[in-house]
């Protein structure tokens, strides 16, 4: 490579000189492969310096540049050899310039050779360790016997083998890492030898940078106390506890300097000197990482003794009182306006209040929240809300005036649960329009509507109980893992109030990544409303089931899929919904969608019929912002509700645009 590399250079600045005086007036048409097999071909491309023009107007321009391209050409034989093809090799290259000679498109021709394939993977010194751990450390590990010996892969396995000993009291442990390649040079086992150190405990705790919140607030928040063994998932829990309070800014959960210092030393091996500079660059049998270790409490050979490992909590606080203004627009809610006001360590001990006042055509209304955080014990949190809030659908106004209070368990990032206490009043009113349509009027006083006064008005009191776990990496945009959801609610009964009922409701989210620009998501809910005696006055209306819009069937408008009443859709109180949406990484920070969407509302409870969904297909982009991706669906009908009325009239098309922000799921 080294003698052909002037070669190909010399080649191409004979073909894009004369059309390249000055740098930026080449742009990058197209960059394209062949012979890329053994390899995923977005990650190589990924890896270069020379990149595409947008395929939009307005996206960025890609000009060429030979320096960075020359460069390249390294880059592309290092990027194989990492990944197991230390004999990949560019064996020549198209340019082709357009007829304006102001764009080139470039073709790279790519010998990949043979590659060193994982003939083992043995580990030594794990003993430290229960076999469960153990086990479930090898299947966590991608190196399979066989696969091309991917340099990547193995980092991921020292981190997640050094993680393994953290995890079960070995703070100092280190790790080397042996290659011992075949005669055939294409084969290679894998050694993993840890050298645990010394069985450590958690020690004294050390607080510094918190002047407005105590001590004793942030001491609650650790994960483990004096004494117990020594385990870094728990430090990263303790952290996580404290930023979940937003009463910091920073965090900074860690082993004191000294214990640091040694750590550091135990693993001077780093990862990133796996086989050296290239592949195969060292002997047989050459040990990589940090040998054997030190003494002391870093290689174990000094002393069985356990140790205690101080740790300090270093923060820093965040502003006690912030104001957030916020603006919006979408296709559903149109204008949207907000206003919050949060007060963090309200009355010390971590406390929180917070005002929301909203404004759209959909909902508005004032909140206020207050919550108090290890009540009654650690893991455990109480909130409470007040609220006066309205919520227009196209035949009534539902306005909730009362409390709730709530009692939520969260020992981790995956899993909670909550048990809620609900009261409040409910009042719904039909729109002038149809308390003058009688069609409209007596299908709705069928359903609890007052026929004088337009209203359904009640008190209700429930109990209600929420289960979620979730494996999800990301809250605002999941790529990976599944969600669990699961919610019950009991109103009247034993509790005094008007309305008598019980519900539940069921949602499953999976994420599954294809590449690292592809993922396939879906959804799944069934929801209920039973209403006591079988009689529909016991159930309030704005506690009755929709479905369409921005979140669910993106071929309707919100609320436009259920049973109607002379064309009105008024809710119901049996649901079942799918989702599937395969997502996919354009440029940049710029994404696409496609997606079908299906899913039905019932008037009756447990009617639900698979054989009577409406289904929908579409198509949308998503751009990622920091708050999560701004998007926008076109979705299309595939079987229109017949005699659904849009605005009073009856439905002139099929489709439906929605601009909102964040996934649909």
């Amino acid at each position: 490579m080294g003698r052909c590399l002037p070669c190909l250079a010399l080649a191409l600045a004979t073909v894009v000189s004369p059309a390249c005086h000055d740098e930026g007036v080449v742009q990058v048409h197209s960059l394209k492969f062949t012979g890329v097999k053994g390899i995923d071909e977005s990650a190589l491309k990924s890896a270069l310096a020379t990149h595409v023009n947008s395929t939009l107007p307005w996206g960025p321009k890609a000009y060429f540049d030979r320096s960075r391209f020359d460069a390249d050409l390294k880059r592309i034989e290092t990027f194989y050899v990492d990944r197991g093809y230390p004999a990949a090799r560019v064996i020549g290259f198209d340019v082709r310039l357009n007829d304006k000679q102001n764009a080139v498109d470039i073709t790279l021709n790519i010998a990949e050779g043979e590659p060193v394939r994982v003939a083992a993977v043995n580990f030594v010194g794990f003993e430290v360790i229960p076999p469960d751990a153990f086990e479930l450390l090898q299947k966590r590990i991608r190196l399979e016997v066989g696969q091309p010996r991917d340099r990547q892969v193995v980092v991921s396995a020292h981190e997640a083998a050094l993680n393994a000993l953290r995890d079960h009291g070995y703070p100092y442990s280190s790790i080397t890492v042996k290659e011992d390649v075949g005669k055939d040079g294409r084969s290679a086992t894998l050694t993993f030898e840890a050298v645990p150190g010394q069985r450590s405990y958690f020690g004294p705790v050390e607080v510094v940078g918190n002047q407005r919140v105590s001590d004793s607030v942030i001491r609650r928040g650790l994960a483990y106390k004096e004494g117990d063994l020594y385990n870094r998932r728990l430090v990263r829990e303790t952290q996580r506890r404290l930023y979940a309070t937003r009463l910091f800014q920073f965090v900074t959960v860690s082993p004191v300097p000294s214990a640091v210092k040694r750590e550091e030393r135990a693993d001077a091996g780093s990862p990133r000197e796996l086989f050296g500079d290239a592949a195969g660059s060292e002997g047989p049998g050459t040990p990589v990482g940090d040998g054997a270790g030190e003494q002391g409490p870093a290689g174990g050979a000094a002393s069985n003794e356990p140790i205690q490992v101080p740790t300090g909590i270093t923060v820093a606080e965040g502003k006690p009182q912030r104001v957030t203004l916020g603006a919006g627009y979408g296709t559903e809610e149109k204008g949207r306006a907000d206003v919050k006001y949060l007060r963090l360590n309200f009355l010390g001990g971590g406390r929180t209040a917070e005002a929301h006042a909203r404004w759209s055509s959909l909902d508005r209304g004032v909140r206020l929240n207050f919550t108090q955080p290890y009540f009654p014990a650690s893991h455990h949190t109480l909130g409470l809300l007040g609220q006066q809030w309205y919520t227009f659908t196209p035949a009534f106004r539902s306005e909730v005036r009362g409390a709730k209070a709530t009692l939520t368990h969260r020992s981790g990032p995956r899993t909670y649960w909550s048990i809620s206490m609900t009261s409040e009043r409910d009042i719904s009113e039909v729109t002038p329009e149809v308390l003058t349509n009688p069609r409209l009027r007596n299908g709705l006083i069928a359903l609890g509507l007052d026929p004088v006064t337009g209203q359904q008005n009640g008190t209700l009191n429930a109990i209600g109980a929420d289960l979620q776990f979730s494996t999800a990496n990301n809250p605002l945009n999941a790529s990976r893992g599944y969600q669990l959801t699961l919610r019950g609610e009991r109103a009247g009964g034993f509790l005094p109030g008007t309305f008598n009922y019980w519900s539940f409701s069921v949602e499953g989210r999976h994420y599954q990544p294809f590449s690292s620009r592809l993922v396939w998501a879906n959804r799944a809910q069934v929801g209920n409303l039973e209403p006591s005696n079988g009689n529909p006055l016991n159930v309030p209306f704005g506690k009755r089931l929709f479905l369409g819009g921005s979140t669910s069937n993106r071929g309707w408008g919100i609320y436009e899929v259920g049973p109607l009443i002379n064309g009105l859709p008024v809710g119901g109180r049996s649901l079942a919904a799918f989702t599937s949406e395969l997502r996919t990484l354009l440029y940049g920070k710029l994404g696409g969608v496609l997606f079908l969407d299906g899913g039905n509302v019932w008037a009756d409870s447990f009617a639900i019929n698979l054989g009577d969904l409406r289904y929908s297909v579409g198509t949308g982009l998503r751009y990622q912002t920091p708050v999560g991706p701004v998007r926008f669906d076109f979705g299309y009908q595939l079987n229109p509700e017949p005699g659904l009325l849009v605005n009073g009239l009856p439905q002139q098309r099929r489709w439906r645009m929605h601009f909102s922000v964040g996934q649909a799921f």
